[in-house]
């Protein structure tokens, strides 16, 4: 019996494909890739749409499609190039300071600090909400998180639930109460909280 389904890696694709591709060194790409990150040094803005470039192409090969991409964008690499030069040269200026102490405190904040905080993170919320419309809180009791309740704001059930949640809410639990999305962001976390303060100035 015949599989059906089939598993090709990046290096297959190019292979199949006929590319050739520079072998990189060891760790380089994931360094390369985290400056890039930080710099920002491909984004649609630097280099272009991408998706959109490639359905206006109309050539075949990967030497057609360099020419074409290069006519139309001939500043882009170097100018990704340069951004991403000057990331990798922040880092190498903050490498020495690295030493076995900041990597057991950066350790210690990850695995006590930020797991901590992601686990109270629903109660972060409530107090803020409430900080905000000058009410009270209180935390769920275990009866009403089985019913999906994390907690009250006033006397108003409150569900607290990420933002993916919103785009998969049919097929989920019925909710009692409003609910409250929030979106992890670099510098927190985003609260949309317009259904509660709606239902509460109604």
């Amino acid at each position: 019996m015949r599989t059906k389904r089939l598993k090709l890696t990046n290096r297959e694709i190019q292979d199949l494909l006929g590319i050739k591709s520079f072998d990189f060194p060891k760790y380089s790409t994931q360094i390369l890739n985290l400056a890039n990150q930080n710099a920002q040094g491909t984004r649609p803005a630097v280099v272009g749409q991408m998706s959109e470039l490639i359905q206006e192409f109309l050539g075949k090969s990967i030497e057609e499609w360099e020419k074409w991409y290069l006519e139309k964008n001939p500043d882009a690499i170097p100018k990704a190039t340069v951004k991403i030069a000057l990331m990798i040269d922040n880092f190498r200026s903050v490498m020495d300071k690295i030493d076995r102490q900041l990597i057991e405190r950066w350790v210690r904040d990850m695995v006590i600090i930020k797991t901590f905080i992601g686990l109270r993170c629903q109660e972060a919320i409530l107090a803020k909400v409430v900080a905000m419309l000058d009410t009270t809180y209180r935390l769920a009791e275990p009866s009403e998180e089985s019913r999906g309740i994390d907690g009250y704001v006033g006397d108003t059930p409150i569900s607290i639930k990420p933002e993916s949640y919103r785009l998969k809410e049919s097929l989920h639990e019925t909710i009692e109460g409003k609910v409250v999305y929030y979106e992890k962001t670099k510098e927190g976390v985003t609260v949309d909280i317009s259904g509660l303060v709606n239902d509460l100035d109604s």
